[in-house]
């Protein structure tokens, strides 16, 4: 028998999806992450923006054109959001939610709508199945900050933590050259009275690079920064969500920072880490954003000098409370995300040019063409000419696609 887990989304997602794979091969299924044809099909949604629950509805109909008469199970946030608009549709058997993914192991047989609402203990999945060259390892789930654009919180509950000893023993025995460690919000990762830092002190000696996934401002401590300088191998890239620049504009987002509170984080981080990548996420078009504001958030990320930014316009999500307030039109949004990512790109290649002719660790990922490409310690998207295994030392050379060309470090060089 054949199974086929598809995910849509974060990677908190593609953790799940991958422990949902182990657990099928344990069952003697041939497993596919492909929408290849199959006999069962799992489907892990996703409900951040309208596009993304479209996508989500979408993958149906591409599943069905693969195998007519396979069975489809639907899990993940935009199941959770409308799970009637998903169980109504041809050959779906079970719709499940966003939560407790781990049960649907038990439930493949199963029919109908099987939404769980527990929110209070931490799901402990089996350790997943990847199919990329970094490991994602999921710490966190949950939210309790509910930013006024954000359906999130509604649909995956309240954040709760794996142990120190679970999430840590993972990350000691990956096999992986580099560890993400991942969630919905891990700045609130908790284990009784340990936090973050004690994770991070926990992995220290791992064999692996350690990287942090998304953080929030109020995390960013002398205590973490300690922390992280004790890893033997961690990644110096820290993604410190922003959305806005403008304090009017994050007042009415409930972000619960102002835009020089997050300046001050920004500053203790180069302290400790003067070469770090600050890379964010910026949300473009939010309801009752002025130009003036606009103007603000765009002379603030020039400010903090992001290596790299996600920015986006802004997605209406019926629930939110931000969903109350009126739209400004798709073309202030479109024209204020272009203006954005002109922004970003610039940014972006002013930060990779700090490193041309200097040493950076490559953790290769994919090969395209005659390049080996992955990223650096600092998230620059590196691309060496030739076969690279694993981990290597390589310089820097000059601006290539969306990073830099770089060549293989001569033995001995100690360029840094």
């Amino acid at each position: 028998m054949k199974a086929v887990v598809f995910t849509l989304g974060c990677k908190v997602n593609d953790c799940e999806s991958g422990s949902l794979i182990r657990g099928l091969q344990e069952r003697g299924w041939e497993v596919s992450d492909e929408l290849v044809p199959a006999d069962l099909y799992i489907l892990n949604t996703c409900a951040v923006t309208g596009e993304a629950e479209k996508k989500s509805r979408q993958a149906i109909a591409r599943v069905r054109a693969v195998a007519p008469q396979a069975r489809i199970i639907v899990c993940g946030c935009a199941a959770e959001k409308t799970p009637e608009l998903f169980s109504k549709k041809q050959n779906v058997r079970l719709v499940t939610g966003a939560r407790q993914k781990s049960k649907i192991l038990a439930l493949l047989d199963e029919e109908g709508v099987r939404l769980d609402e527990e929110d209070k203990k931490y799901d402990e999945m089996l350790p997943p199945v990847s199919f990329k060259a970094r490991a994602f390892i999921k710490i966190q789930d949950g939210c309790n900050n509910f930013c006024s654009y954000c359906i999130i919180p509604y649909l995956r509950g309240r954040s709760r933590s794996r142990t120190v000893e679970s999430a840590a023993a993972e990350i000691l025995s990956v096999s992986a050259e580099e560890a993400v460690l991942t969630g919905i919000d891990i700045s609130s990762y908790r284990d009784g009275e340990r936090d973050l830092a004690d994770l991070l002190l926990a992995v220290k000696d791992a064999p692996c690079r350690v990287r942090l996934g998304s953080l929030e401002v109020g995390v960013i401590t002398p205590r973490l920064l300690d922390a992280a300088k004790c890893v033997r191998d961690f990644a110096p890239h820290f993604h410190l969500s922003l959305q806005s620049g403008s304090d009017g504009v994050l007042k009415k987002m409930n972000r619960h920072y102002t835009a020089e509170e997050y300046l001050q984080k920004v500053e203790l981080i180069r302290l400790y880490f003067p070469d770090a990548a600050i890379t964010t996420d910026v949300i473009t078009g939010f309801p009752t954003e002025t130009e003036e504001q606009f103007a603000e958030t765009c002379a603030f990320v020039r400010k903090v000098g992001f290596s790299q930014i996600h920015c986006f316009s802004y997605s209406r999500r019926t629930g939110t409370n931000a969903a109350k307030l009126a739209e400004l039109p798709a073309e202030v949004k479109s024209r204020r995300l272009h203006e954005m990512l002109a922004v970003a790109a610039q940014l972006r290649a002013d930060y990779e040019k700090q490193f041309i002719g200097r040493t950076l660790e490559l953790v290769p990922e994919e090969r395209k063409g005659e390049y080996t490409v992955g990223y650096s310690q600092n998230y620059i998207r590196l691309y060496v000419r030739g076969e690279i295994a694993k981990k290597a030392r390589v310089v820097a050379a000059q601006p290539f696609e969306d990073g830099l060309l770089a060549v293989q470090e001569a033995k001995g060089e100690t360029n840094g």
